[in-house]
């Protein structure tokens, strides 16, 4: 790793940014199994970004770690 400080929740807020750029594209012109691979693709691309981006983070002795309520009862 560089010597710049990793910013975490910088990092996170890409991440949410990510998500929501993938929530208001626009469909492309395709038809037929295009269309839904593309659809498909961005629900996944939506859920990856977003699970990330709701993550608390934490860097410690160089290990980034994730912590991800996938209960939907975090506190935060």
């Amino acid at each position: 790793m560089s010597e710049t400080a990793l910013d975490l929740e910088a990092m996170l807020e890409r991440f949410r940014e990510r998500a929501a750029a993938v929530r208001t594209r626009t469909l492309p012109p395709v038809g037929g199994e295009e269309r839904q691979r593309f659809i498909d693709q961005a629900q996944n691309d939506f859920q990856d970004f977003a699970i990330v981006g709701d993550a608390e983070a934490s860097l410690d002795d160089g290990v980034l770690t994730l912590r991800i309520d996938l209960g939907g009862t975090s506190g935060g």
